[in-house]
């Protein structure tokens, strides 16, 4: 399944996509598309569910994040060894992570706002990994178990006041919109490996990204597991999992995102993003 969220910011509905790629309203079915809804008895109600006896979404509404309510959003730094590499850091023994404040999360092609001071305004396409169930002290054979699908992530970040500013990461990837999600989270069945989905992501027209989950230097089932030695998962909540090369930080000379520019990214299998940067 792909499901989604449809509306006005803060007024979403949970929806799915059918086979038509058109939006079927699940108003009715579960309250939202969050913690709850993703649960493995929850999902296998839906799943159950005829798509063509839902109702259908008339035009093209604007899509929300596909994750509501999300509780933590997780990141992981340098997780491919080229992206490593372009930024002139070593390869990580063990993932990096930081947080993420979830007032960042907006919906996939809504406006991004460069903030104020700003000059360092990068971009990062990321899959996202989306718990279903708790995990907590989890193995990595069994991490997949509690994951509901996945979805693409734009970890967009301003570099200034990531690294040249004093403290921890958190400051530089938390401002307002700067975690867009979506366009849906497809379910964990349709992706048959979470390590063989290619990615990209364009600037103005000029792709600068294309990669692979195939050079993530921590797989999704070693990350679930290993998060959840340090903190529990909870359903709902969100693993966005790094980026390939290609970000401005590691262009020579490095190149930032200005008011006006435009970011078209997307992930095998999981959708596109497309985002308007404006100044906040």
């Amino acid at each position: 399944m792909k499901l989604l969220r449809y509306g006005a910011p803060g007024e979403e509905m949970p929806g799915l996509l059918d086979a038509e790629g058109r939006i079927r309203s699940l108003v009715g079915q579960v309250p939202d598309i969050d913690g709850a809804t993703l649960a493995p008895a929850a999902l296998a109600k839906l799943a159950a569910l005829d798509p063509a006896s839902l109702p259908l979404v008339e035009g093209s509404p604007r899509l929300g994040p596909c994750v509501g309510q999300v509780g933590k959003l997780v990141c992981v730094g340098l997780n491919y060894s080229d992206h490593a590499a372009e930024t002139g850091a070593e390869i990580p023994a063990e993932p990096i992570l930081f947080m993420k404040a979830t007032s960042a999360i907006c919906g996939p092609n809504d406006d991004v706002e460069i903030p104020r001071g700003s000059t360092k305004t990068d971009w990062e396409v990321e899959l996202g990994i989306v718990i279903g169930s708790t995990a907590k002290y989890v193995s990595e054979a069994e991490a997949l178990d509690h994951v509901a699908g996945y979805c693409v992530v734009n970890d967009v970040s301003e570099r200034e006041f990531q690294i040249e500013r004093l403290g921890q990461w958190t400051k530089g990837k938390s401002c307002d919109t700067f975690g867009p999600m979506g366009p849906w989270m497809v379910t964990k069945d349709e992706i048959a490996d979470p390590q063989k989905l290619g990615m990209w992501l364009e600037v103005n027209g000029r792709k600068v990204q294309n990669g692979s989950t195939a050079t993530m230097i921590f797989g999704a089932a070693y990350l679930v597991s290993y998060i959840s030695q340090f903190m529990s998962l909870q359903p709902g909540d969100v693993i966005s999992t790094g980026t390939p090369p290609g970000v401005g930080l590691g262009m020579k000379p490095p190149s930032y995102l200005k008011a006006g520019d435009v970011v078209s990214l997307g992930i095998e299998g999981l959708g596109e993003q497309r985002q308007r940067f404006v100044q906040g």
